[in-house]
C-alpha cells in the first residue's frame, strides 16, 4: 500500500522550470527517490516503486542525477570480484 504526501511548491515553478505540472511533479518523486537511494537508505528496487519506475529504468536514469548504479567502496567491490 502506497501513502501520499503532499509538498506544496508555488504554483508558477512548473512554469519557471520550462515543464508541465505532471512532469515537474514525476521529478520531484524521482529526485527524492535517487537522493534516498544514494544514502543507502533504501534499495534501488524499493527507490523505483517511489518513482514509478520498474528497478532496471530508474538504474538507467542515476546517471542524470550523477549517482552511480552502484554504491560500493572500491575494496569492497574489488573483493567481490576476487570472490565470485
Amino acid at each position: 500500500m502506497m501513502k501520499k504526501m503532499e509538498i506544496k511548491y508555488p504554483a508558477t515553478l512548473p512554469d519557471i522550470l520550462q515543464e508541465s505540472t505532471d512532469k515537474f511533479e514525476q521529478e520531484a518523486r524521482m529526485a527524492m527517490a535517487v537522493k534516498l537511494f544514494e544514502l543507502q537508505r533504501i534499495s534501488s528496487g524499493f527507490a523505483a516503486e517511489i518513482a514509478g519506475l520498474d528497478r532496471v529504468s530508474f538504474l538507467l536514469e542515476l546517471h542524470k542525477y550523477g549517482v552511480s548504479m552502484i554504491n560500493m567502496e572500491v575494496e569492497e567491490l574489488s573483493s567481490d570480484v576476487e570472490n565470485a
